[in-house]
C-alpha cells in the first residue's frame, strides 16, 4: 500500500511541477500553487522516506523522478551567484504597509544606498513620504505609489492599470549615463475569487510596457505576481527579472516574517543587471526588492 502512494504522489507532483501552466486557473487556487513551487520540493525527501520505508526500488525511483523535475526547474537558482562588476544605478522597491507606522524609518534604512526608490501602499504626506523628501532630492506621488530619485524627474504621468483609479506611474530619470523611463506600479491582489482583476492589470502594464519606445526601462512595483505565476509570462519577456538575472536565491519577499513568495518585482530592459536581493522593511509584510544595474 505505501509502495502505491509513494509512486502515486510522486507522479502527481512531478506532473505538478513540470506542467503547472496547463492547469486550468481555478478561482484564484492555481496562482497559489504556483507561487508555492519552489517549496513542493520539500515533498521529494518525504517521498524517498517513504519509498525507503516500503523497501521499493520503484517507489524509490518514482520519488526521484519530481527531484529531478524540480532540479531542472529550480536548481541554477539556489548555485547562481550574481555576476557583479560595475553599477550606474541602485534601485529598489518596497510595499511600506498601509498601516505601518514606522514605514519611516523602513524606508530610510532601504533607500539609504540607493538612486531610486519606489514605494507602494504609501499613506500621503505619511512618515514614509517625508522620510523619502528628507532623503531624495526628486519625488513624484501618485496616490498611494511614488517614486523618489536622486536624479531629476521628468515627464511625470499617473496611470490606471484597469482598477478605477490611478495606482501606477510613468516618469524619466535623467541618470548622468542618460535617460531611463521608469513605471512604478501596485497591481490588483491575487486573492482567490480576484484573479481576474490581477490579471486584467497585468495586462494594462503589458500594453504599457509594449508601446512604449524607451531604449531603457524599469518596472518596479507589487505586482502581486509570484515569479512562478504564469501571468509574469506577459511581462517577462520582453522585460528581464533583475533577481533572475542577477539575484543570490529565490529572493522571497512576502510574508516578510517567513517569506514564501515573491510578489515585489525589479524588471528591466536596455540594462545590465549586477547584484540583486532583498533588504528587510520594518514594520511592513512586505521585505524590500533591490538591485544594481548598469547602463
Amino acid at each position: 500500500m505505501l509502495k502505491r502512494v509513494v509512486i502515486v504522489v510522486s507522479c502527481l507532483v512531478a506532473v505538478v511541477l513540470a506542467g503547472h501552466q496547463l492547469i486550468p486557473a481555478l478561482g484564484g487556487v492555481t496562482p497559489v500553487v504556483e507561487s508555492l513551487l519552489p517549496w513542493i520540493g520539500w515533498s521529494v525527501p518525504l517521498l524517498l522516506a517513504g519509498a525507503v520505508a516500503a523497501r521499493s526500488k520503484a517507489a524509490t525511483v518514482a520519488a526521484l523522478v519530481p527531484g529531478v523535475v524540480w532540479a531542472a526547474m529550480f536548481g541554477s537558482t539556489l548555485i547562481m551567484s550574481p555576476p557583479g562588476g560595475p553599477s550606474d544605478l541602485k534601485v529598489g522597491t518596497v510595499n511600506v504597509g498601509v498601516r505601518n507606522s514606522a514605514s519611516g524609518e523602513a524606508v530610510h534604512a532601504i533607500a539609504d544606498n540607493l538612486d531610486l526608490l519606489a514605494a507602494e501602499e504609501l499613506t500621503p504626506g505619511g512618515p514614509a513620504a517625508k522620510q523619502l523628501n528628507k532623503m531624495f532630492k526628486y519625488h513624484y506621488p501618485v496616490s498611494t505609489v511614488g517614486l523618489w530619485s536622486r536624479y531629476p524627474i521628468s515627464d511625470t504621468q499617473p496611470l490606471d492599470v484597469g482598477l478605477g483609479w490611478p495606482r501606477a506611474l510613468r516618469a524619466v530619470i535623467t541618470t548622468p549615463k542618460g535617460k531611463v523611463t521608469v513605471y512604478v506600479m501596485h497591481l490588483a491582489s491575487a486573492r482567490p475569487g480576484m484573479t481576474a482583476s490581477r490579471d486584467a492589470s497585468l495586462a494594462h502594464a503589458r500594453k504599457l510596457v509594449d508601446a512604449d519606445p524607451s531604449k531603457r526601462l524599469l518596472l518596479l512595483g507589487d505586482l502581486n505576481t509570484a515569479t512562478t505565476d504564469r501571468g509574469m509570462n506577459g511581462l517577462t519577456p520582453p522585460l528581464t527579472d533583475a533577481q533572475r538575472a542577477a539575484g543570490d536565491g529565490f529572493g522571497f519577499t512576502w510574508p516578510s516574517s517567513f517569506p514564501i513568495t515573491r510578489p515585489d518585482h525589479i524588471l528591466y530592459r536596455g540594462m545590465t543587471a549586477t547584484r540583486a536581493g532583498v533588504a528587510p522593511a520594518t514594520g511592513s509584510d512586505h521585505r524590500a526588492a533591490v538591485a544594481s544595474l548598469r547602463l
